[in-house]
């Protein structure tokens, strides 16, 4: 498997990761970046994409779905809560605990909403997308629409349960850490 990681432009600079099983199968977290580079990437590696996963529904994540589901095809899945809150036409809906497989790379979904109702983070391997619910230090945003603070302190207690070794954490924004430079249960988690 490769990974590769794409930024949107300003003023977010969202992180968004394309992966490339070795069969040549794509896979897009979080469609925030100018369609252009997912594509280019796709052909240069001779990949096909077939799903794009997203961790929530905001609009500095989701900009290039339309164009991308167009061009190739691609399978959009996202929680059923974000899909209905900000408008967006899912091909499938994550659900909490659902595993995802494309070749070698295996998906879990955990849900994790606060930052929105539907955000999920996606466990694959030795990564940990975390989309605006775990940031490198920090958690998302809960003042927006649709977010609460009680929520996300209860969906880190979740995440900590369901992760019990050290992933590498690919968050929505931001630098990458691990779950051990994480320090949760001091911050938020008491």
């Amino acid at each position: 498997m490769k990974i590769f990681h794409l930024n949107a432009p300003g003023p977010y600079y969202t992180n968004s990761f394309l992966l490339i099983s070795d069969a040549g199968n794509a896979v897009i977290v979080d469609a925030a970046a100018d369609s252009k580079l997912y594509l280019g990437a796709l052909k240069k590696n001779r990949a096909k994409l077939v799903a794009i996963l997203q961790t929530h529904g905001h609009h500095d994540h989701v900009g290039s779905i339309d164009v991308l589901r167009d061009e190739t095809g691609a399978k959009m899945y996202i929680a059923r809560g974000d899909a209905e809150q900000f408008g967006l036409s899912a091909d499938a809906f994550l659900t909490d605990g659902q595993k995802l497989k494309f070749d070698e790379m295996e998906f879990t979904v955990i849900a994790t909403p606060g930052h929105t109702p539907g955000s999920v983070c996606l466990r694959c391997g030795e990564y940990l997308f975390t989309g605006d619910t775990l940031f490198c230090g920090d958690i998302g945003r809960t003042d927006l629409p649709g977010g609460s603070f009680t929520q996300i302190q209860e969906s880190l207690h979740k995440l900590c349960e369901a992760v019990q070794d050290d992933p590498q954490v690919l968050p929505g924004h931001e630098m990458f850490s691990t779950m051990k430079q994480e320090k949760l249960h001091n911050r938020y988690l008491r």
